[in-house]
């Protein structure tokens, strides 16, 4: 487990750097002179110039690539364009708000997305599994701001029975934080409920056509004992696979939801950032979804290596 670990760690530290580096060059090398970007056509070249070396950016790009990468090893981004605040506590504080709206979706969607796909693969080929596979097509099939606009529309326009902003009041209690984030979290569960549920659904069809399958049925096992200790622990590699890479993929469709309900997370600090050439903090940002997608993904490599202990010996 200890070298399946560290190979893991390894695998994840080159993506990073990789991702660094992409982010490096969009931000830095495309763009051209940034002082000009920030500060308008209109400026003098006088204070572009003087911007310019204030932010460090007229310095060889060798150098300031040493010193972008030594910012992601500090987690040290910088002050931002815009507003002059420390880059790092502002990203710190909407991943955090983006986070209990992301931890909210998966709480919503991944039970339910499970027992839906090991439901109909139980029932394949009847009208039960063809409605849940239709289901989950329907619902995979539409971007998350179009989810997210419908159910403004009905259930907080319409109904009034959600804030139409999902920002809490402060020192809201758990129950009314719920309250308002639970629309925008039914938008991102509903996208990616089919998703789990299909690779579930197959690997659940696949695991009980299986050889062990039938002689644990054939021991006197219950089905409920067979389902558990034997189909699910093994159909569910995929499954958590498919979780751990939607979770990168829901930071990033956060996006739409956020401006949708007008919630002041990630997301919103992006769409800010790209509007107010705030390279800092964009730049913080998308390696901040870049960590996260790689600590989830890890956490999924390590999670299927303890539940089928047969990956530590196919990765040797």
């Amino acid at each position: 487990m200890t070298r399946y670990i560290l190979k893991r760690l390894g695998l994840a530290v080159i993506t990073l750097w990789l991702l660094a580096t992409i982010v490096f060059v969009v931000v830095n090398v495309l763009p051209g002179n940034v002082g000009r970007q920030v500060l308008g056509p209109f400026a003098s070249q006088e204070s572009v110039d003087a911007y310019n070396t204030e932010l460090g950016t007229d310095k060889p790009l060798g150098e300031q690539y040493v010193q972008s990468l030594k910012n992601l090893v500090t987690l040290d981004f910088g002050t931002s364009y815009a507003t002059k605040e420390e880059v790092t506590p502002k990203i710190g504080k909407a991943l955090y708000r983006s986070a209990k709206l992301a931890l909210l979706a998966l709480v919503l969607t991944i039970p339910l997305a499970i027992f839906a796909g090991a439901y109909a693969a139980r029932r394949k080929d009847k009208a039960a599994d063809r409605g849940i596979v239709m289901s989950g097509l329907a619902s995979s099939s539409m971007p998350e701001f179009v989810t997210a606009s419908i159910l403004l529309t009905i259930f907080c326009v319409e109904l009034d029975w959600f804030p139409v902003f999902a920002n809490p009041p402060d020192g809201a209690g758990f129950f009314t934080q719920v309250r308002y984030l639970l629309m925008p979290a039914l938008a991102m569960a509903i996208v990616y409920f089919g998703y789990i549920t299909r690779i579930t659904r197959a690997g659940v069809i696949a695991n009980l056509d299986a050889d062990y399958t039938r002689t644990a049925a054939m021991k006197g096992l219950s089905r409920r004992k067979v389902m558990n200790k034997h189909v699910l622990r093994n159909a569910l590699g995929p499954t958590i696979s498919v979780i751990g890479v939607q979770i990168g993929y829901l930071f990033g469709g956060i996006i739409g939801v956020e401006k949708v309900f007008n919630y002041h997370g990630l997301g919103s600090e992006m769409l800010n950032a790209i509007g107010n050439h705030d390279i800092p903090v964009l730049t913080a940002a998308v390696l901040v979804v870049g960590i996260v997608y790689m600590l989830a993904t890890l956490a999924a490599d390590l999670l299927i290596a303890w539940l089928n202990p047969r990956v530590l010996l196919e990765a040797r």
